[in-house]
């Protein structure tokens, strides 16, 4: 090492939930972990047009914490930037990414278009931010790397990657440069998770960088079953449509196998459920073939899959409108940003007898985040929709860990980090976690800003 110092660029994720980047800078060495797409408010997805204020040619790995969009989806954009060094992630976290990739630049592609042939952008022409082309030069950088192992990348800089839950290949990594422990948490899973099995925790840290996504509050300990069966009865009773926007990733097939245990015990009707999400579809795929990261049995898992009809087309889609009988729909996206579901709410939102149930976090300026709020109209596909549907959410089938299970993420650590800094959460959540931490353990918190960067000693 000709230093003592390591720089450290926090390029998403500060003070805002989405856009994960972390760049680590060393002398003999380029390291960013995760490298994300901003969601929700207009001027963070306007970030995802620039390109990064680091020249990308020279960075030497991109570390990936698991597959979620945030996390991966500005991949493409650093590829045409000049990066080629290598992108490292578990199998299943490459198997994933390949796939929200995939979806991310045809659901683009598609958006131009339709934008472009209905004239309600104001760019001439409307373009995507990447397209499919732009993704299979990406997937050419992928190294899957077994959980565990330590990884050399360069002379006293090793990596391994930590089982995490939070959805199928997730993890946390552990960073050792000159001895010393640089953790990123990634996003923290769940104790009690119907697919995944409990996080591990970090042992040592010396800098530490933690989301906060859920800092200032506990999720529901209610069991979901009840709220489900009460929706989907009125639902029935109704004659209406249950509309679940949601995550293609853990989201959905967490989704299915309760839907699928709730009937199994006589709790639901068979109302027909339609899973319109051929992401959602492709990430089954996935799950069948890493049965070792999750603990539901292959054989349920084949039998759920039976027991739910999948939309493979656009055609389909109109056709399970078109139906008018009671029916559960499951459609991306989670945040309502695009994707499938947009077309059902397009068609749905303004009648009396749907309901819409929100099933995660919803990041400010999403419009999950306003329909969660009350919002009496809703704008997409360039016009304004009212919404009349019923609006329900719960928070207790998030793949994040609450307050408590961020606290409880940190307590096998051995000594105090030299620094811990918060990323990854609204600045609410971010201050209010702070706060517990500090009367918890007394460590040093720190809340970088987007774009600030910090020089960390690594003296040993």
């Amino acid at each position: 090492m000709k230093t003592n110092k390591v720089k450290v660029h926090f390029y998403g994720a500060a003070q805002t939930v989405t856009g994960s980047k972390y760049l680590i800078e060393l002398d003999d060495c380029i390291v960013m972990v995760d490298c994300g797409l901003f969601q929700g408010e207009k001027l963070l997805r306007e970030e995802n047009w620039k390109d990064l204020p680091f020249d990308a040619s020279s960075i030497d790995y991109i570390l990936i914490t698991h597959g979620h969009l945030d996390h991966v989806g500005y991949l493409p954009k650093i590829v045409n930037q000049g990066f080629q060094g290598k992108i490292l992630g578990t199998e299943p976290t490459l198997a994933i990414a390949k796939i929200i990739l995939e979806d991310s630049a045809k659901i683009q592609e598609e958006e131009a278009e339709k934008a472009n042939e209905e004239g309600y952008s104001k760019h001439h022409p409307a373009l995507p931010l990447y397209t499919l082309e732009d993704v299979g030069n990406t997937l050419s950088l992928f190294q899957s790397q077994p959980k565990n192992n330590w990884i050399n990348l360069a002379e006293q800089v090793s990596v391994r990657f930590r089982y995490n839950g939070h959805i199928l290949g997730a993890t946390f990594v552990e960073l050792v440069i000159n001895g010393k422990y640089f953790v990123f948490s990634g996003d923290v899973g769940r104790e009690q998770d119907v697919l995944l099995d409990i996080p591990e925790k970090p042992e040592k840290a010396d800098y530490l960088f933690l989301e906060s996504t859920y800092g200032d509050r506990l999720h529901s300990r209610e069991p979901v079953e009840n709220k489900l069966v009460d929706l989907i009865n009125s639902t029935i009773y109704n004659r209406g449509n249950f509309i679940i926007p949601s995550f293609a990733v853990e989201r959905i097939q967490t989704l299915l196998i309760i839907l699928w245990r709730m009937y199994k015990k006589n709790k639901i009707p068979n109302i027909p459920i339609f899973v319109d999400s051929p992401m959602g579809d492709r990430v089954l795929d996935v799950f069948l073939n890493y049965d070792n990261w999750h603990k539901i049995n292959v054989s349920e898992f084949k039998a759920m899959i039976h027991h739910v009809n999948f939309v493979s087309s656009y055609r389909e889609t109109w056709e399970v409108i078109d139906n008018k009988q009671p029916k559960i729909i499951i459609a991306g996206s989670g945040m309502v940003t695009g994707g499938r579901v947009l077309t059902y709410l397009q068609q749905l939102i303004d009648e009396e007898n749907t309901t819409i149930l929100l099933v995660g976090f919803q990041a400010e300026g999403t419009r999950g985040r306003a329909l969660q709020e009350g919002v009496k109209e809703l704008k997409f596909f360039g016009k304004y929709y009212p919404v009349k549907a019923k609006v329900e959410s719960i928070s207790s089938l998030s793949a994040h860990a609450d307050q408590n299970e961020l606290l409880n993420w940190l307590s096998n650590l051995e000594k105090k980090p030299e620094r811990l800094f918060l990323v990854h959460g609204e600045e609410g959540a971010m201050k209010v976690l702070k706060t517990e931490i500090h009367k918890r353990y007394q460590y040093n918190v720190y809340i970088p800003k987007l774009y600030e960067s910090v020089s960390l000693s690594i003296d040993s």
